[in-house]
Order: structure tokens, then C-alpha cells, then sequence
């Protein structure tokens, strides 16, 4: 999917919501737990009872790994299950991988080609030899981590060194990388204010947004200040819609949570443009 395309999408929809998918076992409902492959299941029925209110579904790698080979079966069924009954859905791997040479080469072949995810996010740390190899792939996009919306971000990344912030010369930086085109950045939404100085650099990019709801970002904030003229936000939340129920009405439940925060995107695109 490309820029383009996934701008489309969110004007068509009127929303930039992106639905974080953490299926976690002892939180998801309990007569799920009875079935063949009660993570696949869950994502399912989430993904059936949202997938007309957002443009991107973000699994976290993390909470497939944990659970072996079966969590992989259970990602792989889960991305074919967007990629087939939804394919204008915009896919991420919420992998946050980062080496260098061939090792991110092979993140990349995993993520893009194996289980064909529109994008991924990545960790820049080591720099432009760990990104870049991501970037290589056509029509696939390389979400960087710029200012996370953890309270330790800011031991490093808002550090100032020879007058300027870290994030920013790494925003700057990745700037000048082969295929920098294909970049997208995280930015936590619990930083609304730096949303400013962020988009001074990177006007054009999409922003991934994690940190509205359970972790108290503001939905209007994160709009008033990192919206650009083609939206170029996708606003991530999971725990606030996924885990809305415990019970047999859970999918109906994240419906209502993610229609709630559909209707308030829906209600800023249609005074935006």
C-alpha cells in the first residue's frame, strides 16, 4: 500500500484509527480458551467488528512470541486473515527490530515478504546500516521510533548534545538514507507538545501514534499539532478497544469503544478538509 493509497483510505473511512491487536491469554475472554487457537480467534472477531472503522491493524510481535511457535501460526493466520477479506487495511509488525547488514535483511524477509505486512517498526539506535535494508523493499514501509510515549524516553531521546535534542537529529539524519521515502516515525501521543518541532523536519511523513486512551494522550492534541495536509497521522489503540469486555460481548464492546474514537476522527478530518 502506498501513501497515496492509504490517504485515500482515511478520507474514504474518515479515520486514522489504527487498532493495536495484543492478544494476551489471560486477559482475553474466557470461552475463547476453549477453542483450537484462542489468539487467532480473538483477533479475529476484533478484527471483524472494527475493520470498517480504521485503516491499520498493529499486532505487537511481543505478544505472539511469548507463546512459541504456536503464537507464530497464530500471526500468520492472523495478517493472511487482513491480507484476504481485507486488503485495504494497512498492516504493521510491531516488531521493533534493528541490526545491522544481513540480520536486518532477514527481519525484513521475515516481516515483508514472509508474512507480508505493509510495514514495520524499527529501532534506529545503530543507525543507518541496521534501517536501511528494510528500506530496500519496494511498496513497504519502515515506521523508525523518534519520541516514544514510555516515561523513559527521556533518558536518551530528548537529551540535548551540541544544542540539539537527540530525537530531532535522528529525524534528521534518517532524512538522508537511500529509500528515506519509505519512512514513517513513531510518536507517542503523551508528547503532543513536540509535535510542533517534529513536524518542522519531517512535514510530510506519516506519524504513527501510540499513547491515546489507557495511556491518557489526547486525541485533540495529537491532531491540533502533528496533522499535516494529508492527515499523516495513524493513531494507534489497543488495550482501550480490544480488552473494552471479558465477556461474550466483546466484539461488540470494541466495536463501541472504536466507533467512539471513529466518530471524534471522523468529526476533525470533516473541519480539516
Amino acid at each position: 500500500m502506498t501513501t497515496q493509497q492509504l490517504h485515500e483510505q482515511i478520507l474514504q473511512k474518515k479515520t486514522f484509527l489504527c487498532v493495536g491487536l495484543d492478544p494476551d491469554l489471560t486477559k482475553i475472554p474466557q470461552h475463547l480458551l476453549e477453542t483450537e487457537d484462542p489468539i487467532f480467534e480473538f483477533n479475529k472477531a476484533i478484527i471483524d467488528a472494527t475493520h470498517d472503522l480504521t485503516v491499520g491493524y498493529k499486532p505487537n510481535t511481543a505478544f505472539f512470541e511469548a507463546y512459541g511457535i504456536k503464537g507464530w501460526v497464530s500471526l500468520q493466520k492472523t495478517i493472511n486473515y487482513i491480507n484476504e477479506n481485507y486488503p485495504d487495511i494497512f498492516t504493521i509488525a510491531d516488531a521493533k527490530r534493528g541490526d545491522i547488514g544481513n540480520t536486518s535483511s532477514m527481519y525484513a524477509k521475515a516481516f515483508f515478504e514472509d508474512l507480508n505486512f505493509d510495514s514495520v517498526t524499527v529501532a534506529p539506535y545503530m543507525g543507518k546500516d541496521s534501517v536501511e535494508p528494510f528500506l530496500a523493499f519496494e511498496n513497504k514501509h519502515t515506521i523508525m521510533l523518534a519520541l516514544t510515549s514510555n516515561e523513559g524516553a527521556f533518558d536518551f531521546q530528548t537529551l540535548n548534545t551540541n544544542g540539539k535534542e537527540l530525537y530531532k537529529q535522528v529525524l534528521e539524519t534518517s532524512k538522508t538514507w537511500k529509500n528515506s521515502e519509505n519512512l514513517m516515525y513513531v510518536v507517542g501521543a503523551t508528547k503532543a507538545e513536540y509535535f510542533t518541532e517534529i513536524r518542522k523536519i519531517v512535514p510530510d511523513s506519516f506519524l504513527l501514534v501510540p499513547g491515546i486512551g489507557a495511556q491518557g494522550g489526547s486525541l485533540s492534541e495529537v491532531c491540533k499539532y502533528g496533522m499535516n495536509d494529508k492527515v499523516g497521522l495513524l493513531v494507534n489503540s489497543a488495550r482501550a478497544i480490544i480488552y473494552a469486555s471479558k465477556g461474550t460481548d466483546f466484539a461488540e464492546k470494541a466495536r463501541e469503544e472504536a466507533l467512539l474514537v471513529q466518530k471524534e476522527m471522523a468529526s476533525i478530518i470533516d473541519s480539516r478538509f
